[in-house]
C-alpha cells in the first residue's frame, strides 16, 4: 500500500517558493531517498504551503522520513508547522 507524507509549512513567500522549485527541479533528490511522487502547493495571499510526498510502501516512507528530517532547517520552503502521515487510499490520473 502506498503511504503519504503530509507536511505543513508558514511563511512561505512567493520569491521562496519560486526558488526552491528552481532547485527541485534541477538538481538531485537527497542522497539515500527512495523513489517517490511529489506534490507541492502553495498559497501566496497566507505564505502557506502544503507537501505531500507518495511512497510506495512503509519502507520507503521509512528511508524518506528519516532523510528529510536530517534536513537542515534552512532546506525547508517555510517555518515546519505539521508532519502526518496517511495511507493512500485513493490514487488516480487522468
Amino acid at each position: 500500500m502506498a503511504v503519504a507524507r503530509v507536511v505543513t509549512f508558514e511563511g512561505v513567500n512567493k520569491d521562496r517558493m519560486e526558488e526552491m522549485d528552481r532547485e527541485m527541479r534541477e538538481g538531485q533528490p537527497p542522497e539515500g531517498f527512495p523513489a517517490a511522487e511529489l506534490v507541492v502547493l502553495h498559497d501566496p495571499e497566507t505564505e502557506k504551503s502544503l507537501v505531500i510526498i507518495f511512497f510506495e510502501n512503509e519502507d520507503d516512507y521509512r528511508k524518506g522520513d528519516e532523510v528529510l528530517n536530517a534536513m537542515p532547517a534552512g532546506d525547508t520552503p517555510g517555518q515546519r508547522t505539521s508532519v502526518t502521515k496517511y495511507n493512500v487510499a485513493t490514487r488516480m490520473s487522468s
